[in-house]
């Protein structure tokens, strides 16, 4: 059954690509993006697009929309750490605003962007929804503080949400894939390398006590996660706030990820040995067994091989388009 539902920072990189999913699901598509670190061209030609902040959202909910995807979020951990001011401002402030929205409109379902970055150091893993929430960044408490907000919300005025809780996302989708500017994200970097972007990738600390010394890392393909949002919008039940994380369940080390891109690329890739990163713990896998079981989702792209060629494919076309 199709329906209607506004995407929240959907010119970003996991926006764009649920949104894509959306309409080839036969869904109306409404996104709502600033365009701070979006990419209007991100934008599935078939959605409806406005340029607007999520503050303003009682301007364009009303009860025509069956629901809401919220991603539209600062996410760099670094970054908030050295202005939490502007994670608490737009992560919470912002979404505060939207559930304002959603509430005079009478919109009832929600699906949220969420971090496993809301649990911090793991006590254990792969990591659970029991686990203990100790964010170690400004970024993570304000994931962890929209969820407790949501919880409220729906526990008070009957709203079914579902909340998402991932780490790393990789590959792409098409047209569709990851192009933040700054860039901090693993798999992009080493393949700015292979572009001959950047002379060498960073790895920060090899003595971590994992199987080869560097960190382990879970990754999931965008449009697995993609799949999953789309799930949770018929999971959403009234009145409920279902938490699930999503993840393959086994971790990629940083080595590992710059030999696949290696022989995927066919280029050296060198690397330098850094020191360790503050806060980085040796591993971080999140458990999807809720997901698999209160969602139906099974993801099907979990081969790190092809997780970094449908990187490296999107890579290769952007920069073809530049280009030209």
């Amino acid at each position: 059954m199709s329906g209607k539902y506004l995407v929240t920072g959907g010119a970003g990189y996991v926006g764009s690509v649920v949104a894509q999913h959306l309409i080839e699901a036969g869904h109306e598509v409404v996104v709502l993006d600033n365009l701070s670190t979006g990419f209007r061209e991100g934008v599935p030609a078939e959605a409806t697009f406005i340029e607007g902040d999520i503050r303003d959202s009682a301007t364009w909910l009303n009860p025509s929309f069956d629901g809401v995807l919220h991603f539209a979020a600062y996410s760099q951990v670094g970054e908030s750490v050295v202005k939490p001011e502007k994670y608490w401002d737009n992560n919470v402030g912002g979404t505060m605003a939207l559930l304002a929205a959603m509430r005079g409109a009478g919109v009832r379902r929600l699906v949220f962007s969420s971090t496993a970055a809301t649990y911090g150091e793991p006590e254990q893993v792969p990591i659970l929804e029991t686990a203990p929430t100790s964010p170690t960044s400004p970024y993570g408490a304000s994931k962890l503080a929209v969820d407790h907000m949501i919880t409220g919300e729906a526990k008070a005025h009957g709203l079914g949400a579902v909340s998402l809780r991932y780490f790393n996302v990789a590959g792409a989708y098409g047209r569709y894939g990851e192009r933040h500017d700054p860039e901090s994200h693993l798999i992009p970097l080493v393949l700015q390398v292979a572009q001959g972007r950047r002379e060498a990738i960073s790895v920060f600390g090899d003595d971590y006590p994992t199987p080869d010394g560097t960190c382990v890392r879970d990754y999931i393909h965008v449009a697995d996660l993609a799949e999953a949002h789309l799930l949770a919008l018929g999971a959403a039940a009234p009145g409920e706030h279902l938490i699930c994380n999503l993840g393959n369940g086994n971790g990629f080390s940083v080595r590992e990820v710059v030999e696949t891109a290696r022989r995927v690329t066919g280029h050296p890739i060198p690397e330098v040995v850094a020191e360790r990163r503050g806060g980085d713990p040796a591993v971080l896998v999140a458990s999807a067994a809720t997901a698999r079981e209160k969602l139906g989702w099974n993801p099907s792209r979990a081969d790190l091989a092809g997780i970094v060629a449908d990187a490296w494919e999107f890579t290769r076309a952007r920069a073809e388009q530049v280009n030209q």
